[in-house]
């Protein structure tokens, strides 16, 4: 699954793990972005992108189904994790997929080590393990946000598409 040659795909937090620190052997800039990425639209894809652009290789720590339903809505996800899970680790920006079941991914981070840690500009008043990267010597980009593009759009459109 993965698009540079390298083992890739959806991967456990242990051979994440090993990956990364073969990467860094070789001398690969590591980028992480997490997140529910539920229905996948055009705001998720241009995210991803760009976060691949800040690196050698995008790693992906995706909410599980029990995160989202205590931080987003008990109604969410829409889509199940194995599921969102294929759909990322097929997109082109994205090299592996970590389905993490904490609130937040800072463990998963610390654990990792990424190089770059990318969050959305409307997370910048907090990135949980920005503290983990930058004491590593890392460094957090945050990306602007493409304008009414997000799942809670897309939800509300269907809704009131078939509303009548």
């Amino acid at each position: 699954m993965s698009h540079s040659g390298e083992l890739g795909g959806i991967l456990s937090r242990e051979e994440m793990r090993r990956e990364v620190e073969r990467l860094h052997a070789a001398g690969k800039k590591v980028v992480f972005t997490n997140g529910s990425f539920d229905l996948l639209h055009v705001g998720h894809l241009t995210y991803l992108k760009f976060a691949r652009e800040q690196g050698d290789c995008l790693v992906v720590g995706l909410n599980s189904d029990a995160s989202v339903k205590r931080y987003k809505d008990a109604r969410r996800p829409i889509v199940p994790e194995g599921e969102r899970a294929a759909l990322l680790a097929g997109l082109k920006p994205v090299d592996y997929v970590v389905i993490f079941d904490e609130d937040e991914p800072r463990d998963l981070i610390a654990f990792l080590q990424p190089d770059v840690l990318v969050k959305g500009e409307d997370w910048a008043h907090y990135v949980s393990g920005r503290d983990v990267v930058e004491a590593a010597g890392g460094k957090v980009v945050l990306a602007k946000l493409v304008a009414g593009k997000s799942t809670t759009d897309v939800i509300q459109k269907v809704l009131a598409t078939y509303r009548e």
